[in-house]
C-alpha cells in the first residue's frame, strides 16, 4: 500500500509490504526498510526498524493527523493514502458522490463495526475498526449518507482492499 507521510512540514513517499507475522518491508524515500512490529499490553508499539529498537505510542488527533511519541519526542504526522492525498490536492472543490465504498487499507482483521445496516452516519464518522500492523485503526466515512452494505464479520482477516462497508 503506497502513503505519503508529512513530518516537519516535508513530505515522504512510503510503501508498505505486509511479510507476515509483524514483519513489514517499508520502503522510506526510495530506501528499504525491515520493520517487526508487536503491540505491547499498555497500548504502546515495540518496533524494530533494521535492528534497531524502538517503544512507540500514536495518538490520533482531531484534525487526522497523529502524535507519534518516539524516545520522549512527540512527532506530528500527517498520512494520507492515494485517495485522500488526490481528494487534498483537489481543495475541498468537490463532493463525495453516489456509494461510497469503504476497504481495508492493509490486510488485517476486523476488529468492530461502529455502525450497522440503515444507520445515517455524518461525513467523517467512525465506520469500521480494523487492527492492522498491531495497530487499531479507525475508517471514517467520506460521505454523509446511510449504511447499505456491511461486508466482513468482526473477528474476519481480511486483505488489502477488502470491502468492508457501503455509504450511499
Amino acid at each position: 500500500m503506497k502513503y505519503q507521510a508529512t513530518l516537519a512540514k516535508q513530505n515522504h513517499e512510503i510503501d508498505v509490504v505486509d511479510k507476515g507475522d509483524g514483519v513489514y518491508e517499508v520502503t522510506l524515500d526510495g530506501q528499504v526498510h525491515v520493520l517487526d512490529a508487536l503491540e505491547l499490553s499498555h497500548g504502546a508499539v515495540s518496533l524494530i526498524v533494521d535492528h534497531a529498537s524502538y517503544s512507540v505510542e500514536f495518538e490520533d488527533t482531531a484534525d487526522g493527523s497523529v502524535n507519534v511519541l518516539v524516545r520522549d519526542q512527540v512527532f506530528s504526522v500527517d498520512v494520507l493514502d492515494e485517495r485522500r492525498l488526490r481528494m487534498r490536492a483537489a481543495g475541498g472543490r468537490f463532493a463525495v458522490e453516489g456509494p461510497q465504498m469503504i476497504t481495508a487499507p492493509m490486510p488485517g482483521k476486523v476488529v468492530k463495526y461502529l455502525v450497522a445496516v440503515g444507520e445515517e452516519v455524518a461525513e467523517g464518522q467512525g465506520l469500521v475498526v480494523v487492527e492492522a500492523m498491531k495497530m487499531e485503526n479507525e475508517l471514517k466515512s467520506p460521505k454523509s449518507g446511510v449504511v447499505k452494505e456491511v461486508f466482513a464479520k468482526e473477528g474476519a482477516s481480511v486483505e488489502s482492499g477488502a470491502k468492508l462497508v457501503v455509504v450511499e
